[in-house]
């Protein structure tokens, strides 16, 4: 059971946080400002381009993932998006060098380096866009993908730090390096090897994400004006004071769930595109820094596919038996939790199924709230809250570890 007095002591908590990720999630909105300020000053905010792509394509690995999961739900229809996962042959993992400082929480893999590996769709040709990510610009997989774009005729642009193997491929085919923003704060350096599973950014997301979505908007793909951008930071840096380590647990949204979700296993259930991908990279979260599983899925398909859980081994009426039985020595049982994200379209609205559903099974919901705005504000109210709570719940486990 998570102690709440841990979560209002601002010392404890900076003591127990030795990878400085609250720190790195309270400047969100510092890393947006200078992502956009290098984005514009590279260009991207001055291109006349002829016209849209066909098609666009994002790769890259861990955050770069979820950005193109993102750009997809902001895109909807005006133009395809495909994010490209990684491959590669696990046989060839090796392990790589301990980082100096621990990183808080339990990654599945801890200091393990992957083989990874990017293809291109046989469809791919002049009309796409390829779009990378990455905070190193070191992964050999990456710069062989550019060559396979190059190859394909198609148009590659990255975000990667300017000098390393990634940007100067993108260079050398004619296409556009944007630089990636490091970070302001005291994080530990990222590890030599730029797979590796054991280093955590809280802002790293951010920092691909704005120069790509200044790209997109010159490109009438999304609405993201130069002056958007900088309303998101300023709404980046109000989540910091709602959910940062100062406010008190009654009074922080982040604070306040972690606790409902200590000893539960979250159902993440999202109403839109834009809540649905953060609920996939709400549920990344967890399980990267908090080492905590976490099931996401959309509304109202996840009424029939999560159904069975509400009945199941992790019901709350599952876990009652002997009521004299000695529980000294037990530990808290894993019950379910539904957390429902949507956006806030600035009406009451009734209780719908998944409210009524919850109630049927005894299951208790959590409806994180969202001020009523547009997509990107309402991605960057709700991921603010899971990057808050996925560090609180890290935290909280480095004491217990």
């Amino acid at each position: 059971m998570l102690d709440e007095s841990l979560l209002d002591d601002g010392a404890a908590l900076e003591e127990r946080d030795r990878s400085g990720l609250l720190l790195g999630a309270a400047a969100a909105g510092a890393r947006v400002r200078i992502a956009l300020r290098l984005a514009q000053e590279a260009g991207a905010a001055g291109l006349t381009p002829d016209g849209r792509p066909r098609s666009l394509l994002v790769a890259g690995h861990g955050d770069t993932c979820h950005v193109g999961d993102l750009i997809a739900a902001l895109a909807g229809n005006v133009c395809p998006v495909l994010t490209l996962h990684p491959t590669g042959d696990t046989a060839a993992a090796r392990p790589a060098p301990p980082p100096e400082a621990p990183a808080v929480g339990g990654p599945a893999v801890p200091g393990t380096v992957l083989d990874l590996r990017w293809s291109l769709p046989g469809w791919a040709g002049p009309l796409d866009l390829l779009m990378i990510g990455s905070s190193t610009g070191t992964e050999p997989g990456l710069v062989a993908l550019v060559e396979q774009a190059y190859q394909h005729g198609s148009t590659v642009v990255c975000v990667a730090p300017p000098g390393t193997p990634l940007a100067d491929a993108v260079a050398q085919t004619r296409g556009m390096a944007l630089p990636f923003a490091l970070s302001t704060v005291g994080l530990p350096e990222p590890p030599a090897a730029p797979e590796t599973t054991a280093f955590h950014d809280p802002g790293r997301f951010w920092a691909i994400l704005v120069p790509l979505l200044v790209l997109l908007e010159r490109l009438g793909i999304t609405r993201t004006t130069t002056e958007e951008l900088g309303a998101l930071a300023d709404r980046l840096d109000a989540a910091a004071e709602r959910c940062g380590p100062a406010a008190a647990v009654h009074l922080n949204p982040a604070k306040a769930l972690a606790v409902q979700l200590a000893d539960s296993l979250p159902l993440l259930w999202s109403e839109g595109a834009v809540p649905s991908a953060v609920a996939r990279r709400f549920a990344a979260l967890l399980a990267e820094r908090a080492g905590r599983p976490a099931l996401a899925a959309e509304l109202p398909e996840a009424l029939l596919t999560h159904r069975g859980l509400l009945s199941g081994a992790f019901a709350g009426e599952a876990h009652t038996d002997d009521f004299f039985r000695d529980r000294v020595e037990d530990p808290a049982p894993l019950e379910l939790r539904i957390v429902l994200l949507r956006a806030n379209d600035g009406e009451e609205s009734a209780p719908g199924p998944a409210h009524r559903l919850a109630d049927e099974h005894e299951t208790p919901l959590s409806e994180p709230a969202a001020s009523a705005a547009g997509p990107l504000e309402t991605a960057a109210d709700l991921l603010a809250l899971a990057d808050f709570l996925s560090v609180y719940l890290a935290v909280a486990d480095a004491g217990r570890s």
